[in-house]
C-alpha cells in the first residue's frame, strides 16, 4: 500500500463507516420486505455495499 496522508485516510475511513451503515441498512430492508422482487433487490445492493467495503479495507492492509 502507498504512504496515504491523514487526509486521505479520513477519507477512506469515512467511506468505509458509509459502505457499512448502507449495507447493514439495505439488509434490514431485505429482511423487512415482503415483496419477492424488492426483498432481493435490497439484497443485492446489500451485497454490493459490503464488496465495496471488504475492497477498501483490502486496499488498507
Amino acid at each position: 500500500m502507498a504512504n496515504l496522508t491523514t487526509k486521505e485516510l479520513a477519507g477512506l475511513s469515512d467511506q468505509l463507516e458509509f459502505e457499512r451503515v448502507v449495507c447493514c441498512k439495505y439488509q434490514a430492508a431485505a429482511q423487512e420486505s415482503t415483496d419477492a422482487e424488492l426483498k432481493t433487490c435490497f439484497q443485492q445492493c446489500a451485497d454490493q455495499h459490503k464488496q465495496n467495503y471488504t475492497c477498501l479495507l483490502n486496499y488498507l492492509k
